[in-house]
């Protein structure tokens, strides 16, 4: 049973579903026929949702958009330092939408699928450790 879900305006439940984005992306590798550019828009998601619950948690507003690079800046701007492999985030924009619809992209490989995931773990951990 899934936990209780809280308000949209809780940085918590940001995170949580950044979890739910994350757990997707890491456990259909085993299953063959999931395109591996959907476990990919799974990690771009899990990052997007992690930025906005930082985003959130420092009362900053922000536009329903899925430019990671953006939604850092405005990290940014507003005096949190970045980590750089935390700005390696901006590389999962394209599978937010290029990748989502066949034929639009080149099919996504193994390593470019590790590489995402491995970066929205990172984008994850980082938000965990800004929102204490």
């Amino acid at each position: 049973m899934p936990p209780e879900r809280r308000r949209g305006d809780d940085p918590a439940e940001w995170l949580r579903r950044a979890k739910s984005n994350l757990l997707r992306a890491r456990e259909d590798i085993r299953l063959p026929e999931v395109a591996k550019e959907d476990l990919c828009f799974d990690a771009q998601q899990a990052a997007e949702k992690a930025i906005k619950a930082v985003l959130i948690h420092r009362g900053i507003h922000f536009p329903y958009i899925h430019d990671l690079a953006a939604l850092l800046d405005l990290v940014e701007e507003r005096g949190t330092a970045i980590p750089p492999h935390v700005k390696e985030a901006a590389r999962l924009t394209r599978f937010a939408v290029e990748t989502r619809y066949p034929s639009l992209d080149e099919p996504v490989t193994h390593e470019e699928y590790e590489r995402a995931l491995a970066i929205a773990e990172a984008v994850f951990r980082w938000a965990e450790k800004e929102i204490g």
